[in-house]
């Protein structure tokens, strides 16, 4: 058993998604969206482009998500999507790209006494983030 990630938006969950596989290099699986609905009992509220699921494959984990009616939408809180990069570079680009609009940075990346690289911020599309690089403080 493993534990999937699951994602809301308010509107931009494709446009948030397709990102997060680009700078990630995730695969997008299935996309539902509301205008797929068989019959209108099925639908949530909503325009025919909202999302109802969409999946993208990360390695061996699944993120999945969907958008959600305004206002039925809270703002994420008490987790953080945490990603551990494989070198300092990759770590800078991911960091460059997902952070690129960030609606807070509640640490900036730098050096702890545990890892080369570390930062905290939530994106443009209010997803909170956690990255860490150990680096050669992983071998300690």
């Amino acid at each position: 058993m493993e534990p999937t990630i699951y994602l809301f938006f308010k509107g931009n969950c494709f446009e948030a998604m397709t990102r997060y596989a680009e700078v990630l290099g995730g695969e997008i699986g299935g996309v539902f969206r509301n205008g797929d609905a068989p019959d209108p009992e099925s639908r949530m509220p909503g325009g025919d482009d909202m999302v109802m699921n969409m999946a993208m494959t990360l390695g061996n984990a699944t993120i999945m998500a969907s958008d959600v009616p305004a206002e039925m939408y809270r703002k994420p809180a008490g987790f953080r999507v945490s990603i551990a990069p494989a070198s300092r570079e990759e770590f800078d680009r991911i960091h460059d790209a997902l952070a690129e609009d960030a609606q807070s940075v509640e640490m900036a990346p730098g050096e702890t006494f545990w890892a080369e690289r570390f930062a905290v911020f939530t994106d443009r599309y209010g997803t909170p983030w956690m990255l860490n690089f150990e680096g050669d403080k992983g071998s300690a």
